[in-house]
């Protein structure tokens, strides 16, 4: 038997963000700063970074600063100038931190795309 639903059902889609915050409700770190982070390690550059995923520099170095202030660690170790101009990486602990949400990540999305399955099984019975 089909359900009133079943005509929709290839054309819906999940989309969702994740973020972590304070006790007093402000962002630490979410899916667009690791993905940040994850693309200044790639790049080699902030500016790089900020450039591809159309994010301004200056915002984006306040956000990196906000969650360094709250972990009390630099995230990225930054190397001026010379014959091949400078970089950014990430220290041991922003690696760190990238790497753990990376794990966190991959759990969460496997119990959420579970969860939608199981949304759309229902609203085909």
């Amino acid at each position: 038997m089909q359900t009133k639903f079943e005509s929709k059902m290839d054309a819906i889609r999940l989309h969702y963000k994740m973020w972590m915050e304070d006790t007093s409700g402000k962002g630490i770190l979410g899916d667009g700063k690791w993905q940040m982070l994850k693309l200044i390690e790639k790049k080699g550059s902030l500016k790089a970074a900020c450039d591809e995923l159309g994010y301004t520099y200056r915002r984006t170095w306040g956000n990196l600063k906000k969650i360094e202030d709250f972990f009390g660690f630099s995230l990225l170790e930054k190397h001026r100038g010379g014959a091949d101009g400078g970089n950014t990486q990430l220290t041991p602990e922003g690696k760190r931190l990238v790497a753990a949400f990376d794990h966190f990540h991959a759990r969460v999305d496997k119990v959420i795309q579970d969860g939608f399955v199981s949304f759309l099984d229902e609203l085909r019975d």
